[in-house]
């Protein structure tokens, strides 16, 4: 079985920082890429942002263009979100997924095979 295991979240005042982070484990899996989406109460899931494991092209919803930045580590097979300049409409639950397959398109939830457990992010104004 392959596992995200999110970690990070927490409350933060607006115009703060906080790091989030998405290990795999389990089976030895190879990810084409991998993404944040998060999903704020009464609200859709939405895209945030996503990394291409080969070659590390990166794409990111309008929303947190120049506050948000999604890196990857081989080694550790973790991908890591850099949240910064946070308002309080960032508040929602984020989720780590993974595609196994390639996908030409990596900004839908429906390219993702796995998702983790989610890890809430509070901003207060």
């Amino acid at each position: 079985q392959v596992q995200l295991v999110e970690s990070g979240g927490g409350l933060v005042q607006a115009g703060g920082s906080l790091r989030l982070s998405c290990a795999v484990s389990g089976r030895t899996f190879s990810s084409y890429a991998m993404a944040w989406f998060r999903q704020a109460p009464g609200k859709e899931r939405e895209f945030v942002a996503a990394i291409r494991w080969s070659g590390g092209n990166t794409y990111y919803a309008d929303s947190v263009k120049g506050r948000y930045i999604i890196s990857r580590v081989y080694a550790e097979n973790t991908v890591y979100l850099q949240m910064s300049s946070l308002k309080p409409e960032d508040t929602a639950v984020y989720y780590c997924a993974a595609a196994a397959y390639y996908r030409l398109v990596v900004t839908t939830s429906v390219a993702y095979d796995y998702w983790g457990q989610g890890t809430q992010v509070t901003v207060s104004s």
